[in-house]
């Protein structure tokens, strides 16, 4: 367990810079005092405690208000520093240091950390760790053993946090489940719910893409089925066309030979009369293109192309210009963006941002000279404020504030007038602005419309220049239709002679048909088919029952596996805790008897430990008397042996009446002798001169003298006592003297002789006769406890026996109701199969309807083969039919055509008046865009001067408008100040604000210009690249020119070589071979198309088949539906498991919550029954009421913290109701409960005035039970209290324990320093360094 052991403050707070200042305190076990006065620097020890434990600094300080404050130092730098030294959880010696730096520069001083520093003494060597190397926080936590919540909230809790436990029910829930320390466990929680859910759906997902995938397996297996019958017939099919094939190769190779010969002459005729159309043409376009031309170039091919690509290279450099500003003006654009954001934040800001200020931590260093300087400040303040208000009410010609002092009623009444008048400003300012924007809108839609005239006029140009290049090229198409009219007289013909020949050959064909043979064989194999298809039926069906048999049988089987083991387990669970639960319970209980008897077993435990705690506070109770009775023997034996040892110093014995009377009786004897001896003198005197003078007998008896000696003898013997009896006298008189103040002495005493007689004969043998009936008490109580813990420590391990038995009696319940489901399944199962013959196996039946869908494929192909046979009859003469009808048809069209040759030269003459109409059109429209550009500028121009004097007039509005704004803020800056006597403004943030707002306006002006710029070097590069385009296109006219005059010149070179080739070739003997070899091959031909379409048939089937099994959803269907089950079996499982897994955590997390709770109401009942006194509250507890309005696998359990009190059966929530001191005796209290709970490797608790607002009897019972919990505390070996009053009565009640000898006095030396002095508890005035 962690302890601290010691601590040095150095410039903190009240604590001095100087090293002289240091102070040092020991930490004391199991109880350390701090007393002072209230500002001496008490609640700074815990603040600097807290801040080296978790770095964190006290409430509403920042840094710079802990350090000692530089102005008071007179220094510009103070160094603030933090040493501490204690012990980890492990024992080992640690020391920790934390440093600090405050300058002090201008008005507001900097702070910083500097660097912290860990030292663990290992092995009798010292090892350093800074906080550049390691996170000394972290490092610090875990060195004490609590978290950092703990140590904030509970152990260096601050004063002015001591009573969170009555915050709101928030703030309240936010501190608990910090201290619970819960945060991962919930976390956990909520990613196990969360995947939960995920997998729910996959779950979902899986079951409905099985559906589909079943589907599709099923689909794809027919598919391949119907691929298997279609290659079978392809094969035969490609046997019969490779035979054709082989007798057309060399008819085909001979008649190429000869169409070649002929394609080469048609060729070259066409040639021909393509390149004299093609010349025509070229000599046309080349004049319409020099017509266009303005101006030709007379320069070489060469100087053409090197202007050419200057001149594209220059468009180039100007587009990419134009793009690059492009790019700046978007930039551009995206900063003013930003700018104007920017400064609508601070404008929103400054507008919004109310004077926050800073708390001034009152010393008592300061004297009264500061505080006169503060008032002058204030008179100060208020003439400020009031010439302010004068100034602007005279800006504004506001009346009524002339006269000062002003009172509050003109202040009101100037704030009123002033806002109205900014309102009124405002307004003035957004109407002027939407003046503004009204003109600027209709320039800009002058602006816009001029450039929609401008681009419908360009739009024009475009579209007329699409429609001239269309009639152009529809001019050409008419054209060249014309010259392939010249031809047609001889095609028709050629036509009259080809239908004479293909109406014979439909005729032949007609006759030579078989379709009634035919017709009759596909009758019959469609007969058989169908009763095929019949038998495959019946088969699909009996394997489909086989096949869901199977699964059922496959299903039964694994139920019975899962069946099996799940018994196995039960009998491993029954087998393992069966000894066990049957020695505590008699028999072997299932899940609701143990939790039963656990329930039974928790409440007597409960009892017991009430009993226990009962018996306890009683031990505590005679133990305390009996430390009472024997701290009051020991006090009055003492005060017995001090007024014994008083009264023999004065009496000499213990015989204090004898002596009285002794002296009493030696005083008389000595008042006698005195009296004696006073009148002996003249007595003598008159003797001895009766005797000389008178006769000479005795004066007394009047015996008479015989003779004169003896005369003269008793003469001279009076004479020597008359001598005597001065001295006589005088020390009889001083012995008397002597024994009366003795007397006097003694009488004195009396009171307390007596009080010796009642100490020896009462009040002595009772404490004594108290302490043995204690003693005795003490015995049997202590027979009681250990009675009552060995009960308790035998109930607990029972109960924590049974409850580790618990979870596997509840999984094996589970497993006893999954066996039950698996039986109900077994038996579904079971009943499906009932009356099922199983006497064919799947491989048999598969087999058969294998060998009957081969013979189905069979048939199929001969009712195939005989109807593509008829097909390709049929076929055969609708082809006949369908190329005489083309003939015809193209036979009337060449008739037609030949009419429609007049059309199509007046069609020439109006296209060509129309391309000439657009040209003219496109030129008047490009003369009108050119004036259109200057009226754009102008527009633009004016519209760029209306925004100039529209920024011109809000800024000057603003300016006047921000003059009066300034002022109002400096005069409501003043009133605040006056307001908070003691408090500064932060008026250096709004500076701030305002330069930052001044910074973005430059900034966003600057960017205005620099977009203006841009916008008219892009205008100007816009018609720089127009200006370069009419160059470019005059370019590219002339390459065009050169370019066609050269292929002209082909032209016609080419059409002199055809010519000549043509002459050279014999036409005539080449038709009538190649009429010949075309009659054999298209005999062989129609035998081989009907071959190649029977073959296509059957391979556009196959490669329909394939392309089917290639889809994704055929394509490996029946692995993919495998593997879909797999996914969705196993997500099952996982699902369950992650359920459990939630219900476990979740309920582990409830269980140590109410334990934690349980633990932390007892010593909250039990602490506020031995402290309060009142009789209005019995007991207080914390309530953790819990959220139970959803499941816990979809959201977790929500705890909402309250602390309550109770008086009878009536619970009531303390805050709000409770007094000011029940409020700090219950923070106090909860405090004490939660370090008792939380605080297992960690002693420490510090109690920061813990005496507030409570009364005397609270104050005495708080201290007693102090004692008790340290008494409670003591086996604990590094169990610390700290406590910090300066109630000096508390201390005493707690100096008066056996536990506290010294305490620390703080208070402020002569420098108004805070010094930590070690005073004596037994004398509180009395201190001792």
């Amino acid at each position: 367990m962690s302890r601290i052991e010691k601590m040095s403050i150095l410039g903190v707070r009240s604590f001095g810079v100087e090293d002289k200042d240091k102070q040092i305190i020991t930490f004391f076990n199991p109880l350390t005092i701090l007393v002072g006065p209230n500002g001496a620097g008490k609640t700074t020890i815990i603040e600097c405690l807290k801040y080296i434990c978790t770095g964190d600094f006290p409430p509403g300080t920042k840094g710079k208000t802990f350090v000692h404050d530089p102005k008071v130092a007179n220094e510009t730098d103070v160094r603030a520093q933090i040493r501490l030294q204690f012990r980890d959880v492990n024992g080992e010696l640690i020391a920790v240091q934390r440093s600090m730096v405050c300058t002090q520069k201008g008005k507001t001083p900097e702070f910083k950390t500097l660097e912290s520093v860990i030292t663990r003494t290992k092995h009798g060597e010292k090892v350093s760790l800074s906080s550049k190397c390691a996170e000394i926080d972290r490092e610090m936590i875990s060195a004490l053993g609590v978290s950092k919540s703990v140590l904030n909230n509970v152990i260096f809790c601050h004063q002015e946090e001591s009573n969170w436990p009555l915050s709101e029910g928030k703030a309240l829930k936010q501190k608990f489940d910090e201290i619970f320390s819960a945060t991962r466990y919930i976390k956990a929680l909520e990613a196990l719910r969360q995947v939960r859910l995920k997998q729910s759906l996959k779950v979902k997902e899986c079951q409905t893409e099985l559906k589909y995938l079943k589907q599709n397996k099923e689909k794809a297996q027919e598919i391949q089925d119907h691929l298997s019958s279609r290659e079978a017939l392809l094969a035969a099919s490609k046997e019969n066309v490779m035979s054709i094939e082989n007798q057309l190769e060399p008819l085909k190779t001979s008649l190429a030979v000869v169409e070649q010969n002929l394609t080469k002459l048609m060729r070259l005729d066409n040639d021909v009369k393509a390149l004299e159309s093609r010349k025509r043409q070229m000599e046309k376009d080349n004049q319409d293109l020099q017509q266009k031309i303005e101006q030709v170039f007379q320069g070489t091919d060469e100087q053409l192309m090197d202007r050419y690509q200057n001149h594209q290279r220059i468009v180039k450099e100007k587009e990419k210009r134009l793009l690059d500003c492009k790019r700046d003006l978007d930039r551009a654009t995206k900063e003013c963006q930003r700018f104007n954001s920017e400064k609508s934040e601070l404008l929103i800001e400054r507008v919004c941002l109310l004077p926050q200020f800073f708390k001034i931590y009152v010393t008592f260093s300061f004297r009264g000279g500061r505080l006169q300087l503060q008032a002058d400040r204030h008179q100060e303040h208020i003439v400020t404020r009031d010439s302010l208000i004068q100034s602007l009410a005279a800006q504004l010609e506001l009346d009524g504030f002339e006269r000062a002092p002003l009172t509050e009623r003109h202040i009101a009444s100037f704030c009123r007038l002033v806002k109205d008048r900014q309102e009124r400003d405002t307004e003035a300012a957004d109407h002027v602005m939407r003046e503004f924007a009204q003109k600027e809108a209709m320039k800009q839609k002058q602006v816009d419309q001029i450039r929609d005239k401008k681009t419908g006029l360009e739009s024009t140009i475009d579209l007329k220049s699409d429609i001239q290049k269309k009639k152009q090229a529809e001019l050409k198409n008419v054209k060249c239709e014309l010259q392939q009219l010249e031809g047609f007289s001889d095609r028709i013909s050629e036509l009259d002679e080809e239908i004479g020949k293909m109406e014979h050959e439909l005729e032949k064909a007609e006759r030579s048909i078989n379709a009634e043979t035919l017709e009759q064989e596909v009758q019959t194999l469609q007969n058989e088919k169908i009763n095929l298809d019949k038998a495959l039926r019946r088969l699909d069906q009996e394997m489909e029952q086989l096949n869901l048999h199977t699964t059922t049988i496959t299903q039964m089987e694994m139920l019975k596996k899962d069946k099996a083991e799940k018994e196995d387990q039960i009998r491993k669970v029954k087998s393992r805790h069966s000894e066990e639960l049957t020695s505590l319970l008699g028999y072997f209980p299932n899940r609701k008897q143990l939790e039963d008897w656990l329930h039974g077993k928790n409440k007597k435990i409960n009892q017991t430990r009430d009993t226990l705690a009962n018996l306890n506070k009683q031990l505590a109770s005679v133990e305390y008397d009996k430390t009472y009775a024997s701290n009051e023997l020991k006090k009055k034996e003492a005060q017995l042996s001090y007024h014994e040892a008083k009264l023999f110093d004065v009496c000499g014995s213990q015989d204090f009446d004898g002596d009285l009377s002794r002296l009493q009786d030696e005083i008389e004897k000595s008042s006698k002798q005195r009296a004696v001896l006073a009148g002996a003198t003249a007595v003598y005197s008159q003797f001895i001169t009766q005797l000389t003078e008178e006769n000479q007998s005795c004066p007394v008896c009047q015996r008479v003298f015989q003779t004169e000696a003896e005369l003269q003898d008793v003469i001279s013997d009076l004479q020597s006592k008359l001598r005597l009896a001065p001295d006589k006298l005088k020390s009889t008189e001083s012995e008397l003297k002597r024994k009366e103040k003795k007397r006097d002495e003694m009488m004195s005493l009396k009171p307390l002789r007596r009080t010796v007689v009642e100490l020896q004969d009462k009040e002595i043998p009772d404490l004594r006769n108290k302490i043995q009936n204690a003693n005795r008490d003490l015995t049997g109580l202590k027979g009681e406890i250990e009675e009552q813990e060995s009960l308790l420590q035998t109930a607990l391990s029972e109960e924590e026996g049974a409850k580790a038995h618990l979870q596997d009696i509840t999984l094996m319940e589970r497993y006893q109701i999954d066996i039950r489901d698996a039986e109900r399944k077994i038996a579904q199962q079971e009943a499906k199969l009932l009356g099922v013959d199983l006497s064919r196996t799947v491989l048999q039946v598969s087999q058969e309807k294998q060998e009957k869908k081969h013979l189905w494929d069979t048939i199929t192909g001969k009712i195939e083969l005989n109807q593509k046979l008829k097909q390709d009859q049929q076929s055969q003469i609708q082809q006949l039919k369908s190329t005489l009808n083309e003939l015809k048809a193209e036979k009337l069209q060449m008739v037609s055509s030949m009419q429609r040759r007049r059309q199509l030269e007046e069609q020439t003459v109006e296209l060509t008046t129309e391309v000439q109409s657009l040209c003219r059109e496109i030129k008047e429209a490009k003369e009108q865009v050119l004036p259109l550009d200057a009226m754009l500028d102008k527009l633009q121009q004016e519209k760029e001067e209306l925004v100039n004097k529209r920024t011109a007039s809000n800024k000057e509005t603003q300016e006047k408008m921000n003059g009066i704004n300034e002022k109002v803020k400096d005069i409501n800056k003043y009133m605040k100040e006056i307001e908070n006597y003691i408090q500064e403004g932060k008026e250096d943030y709004r500076k701030q604000k305002q330069f930052e707002l001044d910074e973005v306006n430059s900034q966003l002006a600057a960017c205005e210009k620099q977009k203006e710029k841009i916008n008219k070097e892009m205008e100007m590069t816009r018609q720089d690249i127009d200006t370069q385009k009419i160059q470019e296109r005059w370019l590219e006219d002339n390459l065009t020119l050169r370019k066609r005059n050269d292929e002209l010149k082909e032209v016609e070179d080419n059409i002199k070589q055809l010519m000549k080739e043509m002459g050279e070739m014999k036409v005539p003997q080449m038709k009538s071979e190649q009429k010949h070899l075309e009659e054999k091959i298209e005999s062989l031909k129609r035998n081989h198309h009907i071959a190649l379409g029977r073959q296509h048939g059957f391979e556009e089937e196959i490669v329909r088949f394939r392309k089917e099994l290639r889809e994704p959803q055929f394509k490996d269907a029946e692995e993919k539906y495998r593997d879909m089950m797999i996914v969705m079996r196993t997500t099952e499982l996982v699902n369950k498991d992650l359920d459990l897994y939630y219900k476990a955590l979740d309920k582990a997390i409830m269980t140590f919550h109410s334990i934690k709770m349980e633990e932390i109401n007892k010593i909250i009942r039990d602490l506020w029954r031995s402290i309060y006194r009142g009789q209005d509250i019995e007991y207080i507890e914390i309530r953790s009421d819990v959220d139970e309005n959803v499941s816990a696998t979809d959201k977790r359990r929500n705890y909402n913290y309250r602390v309550v009190m109770v008086k009878g059966d009536t619970a009531l929530d303390m805050r709000g109701r409770c007094s000011a001191g029940q409020k700090v005796l219950a923070s106090l209290i909860i405090r004490l409960a939660l370090a008792e709970t939380f605080c297992l490797n960690c002693g420490i608790l510090a109690l920061d005035e813990p005496t507030t607002n409570l009364d005397r009897e609270n104050i005495e019972s708080l201290a007693h039970a102090l004692v008790e919990i340290i008494k409670s505390r003591l086996h604990q070996r590094n169990f610390q209290l700290l406590v910090i009053t300066h109630d000096e009565d508390f201390v005493e009640l707690l100096g008066r324990s056996e536990y506290v000898e010294t305490f620390y006095r703080i208070k402020k030396n002569i420098d108004q320093c805070s010094e930590i002095m070690k005073c004596s508890v037994s004398s509180l005035g009395s201190c001792v360094h």
